[in-house]
């Protein structure tokens, strides 16, 4: 069992928990992820490693409530614990050799975004963040990247916290006036690194994106997180989730992404019912 040491609310649909789990934090890395289970009855699901500290052997996790399991995941008060914890999967991500980086956040996609910047500040690396949100209420860890980067831009697609736009506008006007990134790291929706990733291959900028496919094991062996990255069939949990953004085929992934909509819609409501029940 892993015990919930820290629960914090940050934002209405995300939460943010500090796991003790000191096999996983010793050997964690930015870019890797873990899979979890709430109970012994319930699904694995991926949840990408937000921060982790070695010395007090903890790792934490952000996570969006949007289906069954993270509903009963947010139910999990401090104290308590939760069935599984397996990790570090996934390859880590490349922060060393850097002069300087451009990393791109979109909503929930900043908690995958934030150990890169984190760990690419650690190394040496100058950081540009640039972090997008739908508005003011839905953002998440703006003091965090403020520590790790050296330049910060906050967008809202309504304009009611930072820049009005989309992140991709600030990323071009950044480029138009004269900065050279040695590489662009964008993490969020599929559409958005989709579109960056589009903006970049313009301008010749090496682009990294990571993949959050519907995943299983983690291991590689049920092949539900396969995509399509230059022609050739690739896993997220073992061969990233970190790719090319320029050789991912974005169309299918997302298509892919469809599949179980209806599926996690019932769950969903179903788990809804459940906690109602217990509530009455």
């Amino acid at each position: 069992m892993y015990k919930i040491l820290e629960k914090k609310c940050l934002n209405p649909t995300v939460t943010q928990m500090v796991v003790e789990a000191p096999a996983v934090a010793k050997k964690a890395h930015a870019g890797q992820f873990i899979i979890l289970r709430v109970n012994e009855e319930g699904e694995r699901i991926p949840l990408t490693i937000a921060d982790y500290d070695r010395e007090k052997g903890t790792i934490t996790i952000i996570f969006q409530i949007v289906g069954a399991t993270t509903m009963l995941l947010n139910e999990v008060r401090e104290g308590e614990s939760i069935a599984d914890f397996v990790g570090p999967l996934g390859m880590p991500s490349h922060v060393e050799g850097f002069k300087k980086v451009c990393v791109i956040g979109g909503g929930v996609g900043c908690a995958i975004a934030y150990p890169t910047a984190k760990a690419l500040h650690e190394n040496g690396c100058e950081v540009t963040t640039i972090a997008g949100f739908r508005n003011k209420d839905l953002v998440i860890l703006e003091d965090a990247f403020k520590d790790v980067s050296d330049s910060f831009y906050l967008v809202s697609d309504d304009g009611s916290t930072g820049t009005k736009g989309l992140v991709t506008d600030v990323l071009e006007e950044l480029i138009q006036k004269g900065e050279q990134f040695d590489e662009v790291i964008a993490i969020g929706p599929l559409i958005m690194m989709k579109f960056v990733s589009l903006l970049t291959k313009k301008y010749d900028i090496k682009t990294v994106v990571s993949m959050n496919p519907i995943m299983i094991d983690g291991t590689g062996m049920c092949g539900g997180c396969r995509l399509t990255v230059g022609g050739e069939t690739k896993f997220a949990c073992v061969d990233g989730p970190d790719f090319d953004g320029h050789l991912v085929d974005f169309d299918e992934a997302m298509a892919r992404g469809r599949t179980y909509q209806d599926f996690e819609k019932r769950k969903r409501e179903a788990a809804c019912n459940l906690l109602h029940k217990e509530v009455r």
